[in-house]
């Protein structure tokens, strides 16, 4: 992500399972169900133009071709606040040496 300049992000270490379900291990007692995995969750908030970039860039990172490679939500942002400087919309997440940045794109005003 930082090579295509994604500077801000959170991570989040989460359980659940998809489609496969669980998982069977063997242990010394026997074989038993493991239903909750551990897994990653990421979130990121960037501007609609940069949108399909990060996806591609997700996909070719993730991709193994077996179950469990995991899925993309795409959500709506309604509005955000950087609240120590009060800047509104693309301007609250932008950083230096952001996608943005990297482009040469100017910084949007509010």
């Amino acid at each position: 992500m930082a090579k295509i300049g994604i500077v801000g992000l959170n991570m989040f270490e989460i359980r659940g399972h998809g489609r496969q379900g669980g998982i069977q291990l063997l242990g010394r007692a026997g074989a038993y169900q493991v239903n909750m995995l551990t897994k990653i969750q990421i979130n990121i908030v960037l501007s609609d133009r940069n949108l399909e970039e990060t996806i591609e860039t997700i996909l070719d990172s993730a991709f193994t071709g077996e179950p469990g490679d995991g899925l993309i939500f795409v959500y709506p942002v309604e509005e955000i606040i950087r609240v120590r400087t009060r800047e509104r919309g693309q301007d609250a997440v932008m950083y230096p040496d952001d996608i943005d940045a990297k482009k040469g794109l100017p910084k949007v005003a509010g």
